[in-house]
Formats: C-alpha cells, sequence, structure tokens
C-alpha cells in the first residue's frame, strides 16, 4: 500500500471577508501525480500557496509524512521536501544555471569558514543533471539564465527540485506559454519524476497535458474540492470539464 506522503485537513483561508478556501482536504500519496484543476478563481493557487508555505493558513492542518507541521514560509516547506514550481519560476536571470541551481544552498569550498562558493563543484553538478531533465544541446553551466529559452528554464527549475531530492514537486502551470517541443519537455519531466519515486501536483488549465501524466485528478470550484478521485483511464475530458464548470451539477438538476 503506498505511503500517504501529504495529508491537508480541514484548510481554510480567508482574505479579509473572502473565503478563498473553504473546508479543503487533501492526501497526496508517494510517488503519486496529482492533476489539480478548476477554473479561475477556484482556489487552486490559493491552496498551492497554503502547501507551499507562501501564505499562512487561516485554520486547518497540515502533515508531512503523518507529522504535522507549521507552514510559515517557503523555507519551512522546502525544509519539509515540498519544492514549488511556478509558470515564472523564481529564476534569477543574471545569475547562471549552477547558481540557480543551487540559489541559497551553494556548496562551499573548505575551510568552510571563509565562506567561499564551490563554483567546480555546481558545475560538475549542473552539467549532469542538465542532461537528466533532457537538454540535449551542451549549454556551459555558467550560462546566464536570462539567455535560456522557457522550456530550458523550467528544465533547470525541475532539476532543482530533484537534485535536492524534494519528496513534493507542485508545478503551477508549467506549460503555459511554452512551443511544443518545450511543452513535452516538461512533460517528460513530470514522468520523470514520477519513475523516481517524487510527488507531484501539477495544476494547467490545459486539461489534456494533464491527462498525459497524471495519475488521479482533483477538482475545485468555488474553493472547495468538489471531486478527488478521478482516474483519467476511466474518464473522459468531457466529463472532467463538466465537472470544473459544475455542467454536472445542472445536468443531476435536470434529471
Amino acid at each position: 500500500m503506498a505511503e500517504e506522503l501529504i495529508r491537508m485537513d480541514n484548510i481554510n483561508k480567508f482574505y479579509g471577508r473572502v473565503h478563498a478556501l473553504r473546508d479543503v482536504s487533501l492526501r497526496v500519496m508517494r510517488g503519486e501525480v496529482v492533476g489539480l484543476l478548476g477554473d479561475n478563481g477556484a482556489g487552486k493557487s490559493t491552496l498551492i500557496k497554503v502547501l507551499s508555505g507562501a501564505v499562512p493558513v487561516t485554520s486547518g492542518e497540515i502533515f508531512v509524512k503523518g507529522r504535522k507541521i507549521e507552514m510559515h514560509s517557503t523555507t519551512d516547506a522546502i525544509s519539509n521536501g515540498i519544492e514549488t514550481i511556478y509558470q515564472d519560476s523564481a529564476l534569477v536571470p543574471q545569475l547562471s544555471i549552477a547558481r540557480n541551481l543551487f540559489l541559497g544552498r551553494e556548496p562551499l569550498k573548505a575551510p568552510r569558514i571563509l565562506n567561499r562558493m564551490d563554483h567546480d563543484a555546481m558545475n560538475a553538478v549542473a552539467r549532469d543533471l542538465l542532461k537528466k531533465v533532457g537538454i540535449t544541446k551542451e549549454i556551459p553551466p555558467n550560462t546566464p539564465i536570462g539567455s535560456l529559452s522557457g522550456g530550458e528554464r523550467q528544465a533547470v527549475a525541475i532539476a532543482r527540485a530533484m537534485h535536492f531530492d524534494s519528496d513534493l514537486i507542485i508545478l503551477d502551470e508549467p506549460t503555459n506559454n511554452l512551443g511544443v517541443a518545450e511543452t513535452k519537455g516538461v512533460l517528460d519531466f513530470v514522468r520523470e519524476a514520477r519513475d523516481t519515486g517524487h510527488s507531484c501536483i501539477f495544476i494547467a488549465h490545459n486539461i489534456h497535458h494533464v491527462f498525459q501524466v497524471v495519475s488521479r485528478i482533483i477538482v475545485m470550484r468555488r474553493g472547495q474540492i468538489v471531486a478527488d478521485d478521478i482516474d483519467p483511464k476511466k474518464t473522459t475530458i468531457e466529463e472532467v470539464e463538466r465537472i470544473i464548470t459544475g455542467e454536472d451539477l445542472l445536468e443531476a438538476v435536470k434529471v
């Protein structure tokens, strides 16, 4: 039986009088790729910001590997094995690929008291990771991030999460505004993460992309989870779209 990695119980989030999340409970198992879907304003981004430590929860509990966690910052999430990759991933354009891979976690040369970064070690790891995430052309690890394509930047962000052995990788709209080849690369990265034992939460407006890589689909609507056990192998895109828009409720009323 798969091990439970993440559990969120009765999560509520208020922004003033706006009730953005309403008693949301969520489970993610180890090695599972979950698709999180919903229309604009459904609460997906707020839920992910809570889980990634970007915004504080109003009420509710978060558990990682069965242990209750207090998420006060993104540092808390990272220290508990949760890495979030946004569409505009937090990469510094002026810094190199290698520096971005280790941003804030740079290895130091001995003696460490001198606080000198080990650039040779970072460059060696960067070369290896770029190959693992499918970048076949030779890109020097000292290349500035700003000179890479959108897909290559996403590859660096995903490689960073995989290198630091994150248990859960959250991908927020990773294929938005990418070309066909770059989108294929991102989807391949998700499969690679899954195959190496990482769990993923995949958020995308393009439902076709979600169906290609996830094992389970969760749908949110108006700050609530309205379906959390949709098997993409046993349902259709059209059926999921009706749940997202609420057409399934209208059809039930007509019947």
